[in-house]
């Protein structure tokens, strides 16, 4: 077994026993989640259930820990939003539109996602975190992803179309 095939064993085993009773991830106090789709999204996949966040845990359900911390994963999120961190005062004008990792399996949602955002507005720069759709399928040795593909494409595009509202400079935006 490969290493990285090893990697998503752990986590999805983690998480099947830290799942129950969780529920779908919200963003911190102070913060809105917004659809980026109207309606069903396009490309739209089944799910193996309803979005859920959660905190892996290993075999004796402690808290597996990255960096000394625990972290939270977010899984099967068909409705992908984003959420919109701004600095105070409005910043430099630039942003940076901040994608989880997680393989495209689950979406490591705090620690590659709401730290680095509390690190950009830290900074003065607009942070757009972006939960996109997972998990996805796997076509031959690599996963395929258009899904998440589009979702990050159209998260882009909004915020070019609201930069002014969300105080960005549409020619600043990075990911």
């Amino acid at each position: 077994m490969r290493h990285r095939e090893l990697w998503a064993l752990l986590i999805l085993a983690g998480i099947a026993r830290s799942a129950s009773g969780q529920t779908a991830w919200r963003p911190p106090v102070g913060h809105s989640q917004i659809p980026i789709w109207p309606g069903a999204a396009p490309a739209a996949q089944s799910s193996d259930g309803p979005e859920t966040a959660g905190t892996v845990v290993d075999a004796n359900g402690k808290p597996k820990l990255v960096g000394g911390k625990p972290w939270t994963y977010v899984v099967n999120v068909v409705q992908p939003t984003m959420t919109i961190y701004s600095p105070p005062g409005g910043g430099t004008g630039a942003a940076v539109v901040v994608f989880p990792g997680g393989g495209y399996n689950v979406l490591a949602i705090d620690l590659e996602g709401t730290e680095a955002c509390d690190w950009l507005v830290a900074q003065g720069v607009a942070c757009i975190l972006l939960k996109y759709r997972v998990p996805c399928a796997k076509s031959g040795p690599y996963q395929d992803c258009r899904m998440a593909l589009l979702d990050a494409q159209r998260a882009v595009g909004l915020i070019r179309f609201r930069a002014a509202e969300l105080r960005i400079d549409p020619n600043k935006i990075g990911v």
